[in-house]
């Protein structure tokens, strides 16, 4: 009940009801408001602080932030660049902790999509976080045993940084391509408790897919969980060689 509270005056706070600097309701008049027990106003108003919208001052109350109309604050760079030299560059990201190393049975959404269902994979779990914000993220690698089988290096040193797993698969003759999917829920309690959300604060989640282009087969996938009210995904577009010649098809089926 106290996130829908806080969403629908988020709402209000972003069509401009209550503007920046402007008092919220205190808690009692949020209780007539909304038909809710103070505990539920009290919680909401939390949400809305960690919504990055409103902040309590001590004898004044709750004010609107000049920032309710922006996007999260944290901007997380999913890019992947191919320098001239042949070696890839990722966004730097900063790790809370060192990486943990284990071997896990593939399931869920990463075993559907790297078509390994019940398979073992060598799993990198990291938490990284933005220096500015505070956000914490959790990101994992999954390294298919087919995968590490064909490409043994990969298996010696797995928690080498991702621009070093995608060279390993280039430098074995893999054409590499890349597909993220984008999804969102509400997080389990051990991930609450790992990147600091409250109850209900949703979840990004995002699986990216590294295959080999030529045979359409995947090697590996990334999984990354980021607070969803905090944080913003950012990704170039750039048209794929492939897409050119279905499109160039398409006309030529048309004429």
């Amino acid at each position: 009940m106290y996130l829908q509270v806080a969403q629908r005056m988020a709402s209000d706070i972003r069509r401009g009801r209550y503007q920046p600097g402007d008092l919220l309701p205190s808690e009692s008049a949020m209780v007539k408001m909304y038909g809710v027990g103070k505990h539920t106003a009290r919680a909401a108003v939390a949400e809305l602080r960690r919504m990055g919208l409103v902040e309590s001052q001590q004898g004044k109350g709750s004010i609107v932030l000049a920032s309710g109309g922006v996007l999260p604050a944290t901007r997380v760079d999913r890019s992947i660049q191919r320098t001239s030299k042949g070696s890839w560059r990722l966004p730097e990201t900063k790790q809370a902790e060192p990486p943990a190393v284990s071997r896990t049975a593939l399931d869920g959404p990463p075993a559907l999509l790297l078509d390994q269902q019940d398979q073992d994979a060598i799993s990198v779990d990291r938490v990284i976080h933005d220096p500015e914000t505070g956000v914490r993220m959790a990101h994992r690698v999954l390294i298919p045993l087919a995968t590490a089988a064909d490409v043994p290096t990969l298996a010696e040193q797995p928690d080498a940084e991702i621009s070093d797993l995608y060279r390993q698969l280039a430098d074995a003759g893999l054409s590499l391509s890349f597909t993220e999917h984008v999804t969102a829920r509400t997080p389990y309690p051990d991930e609450r408790t790992a990147l600091g959300l409250s109850d209900a604060s949703p979840l990004l989640i995002t699986y990216r897919v590294t295959a080999d282009a030529d045979q359409d087969r995947p090697l590996l996938c990334e999984e990354l969980k980021a607070p969803a009210a905090t944080c913003q995904l950012t990704y170039p577009v750039t048209p794929t060689k492939a897409a050119a010649k279905r499109a160039t098809r398409r006309r030529s089926e048309s004429e």
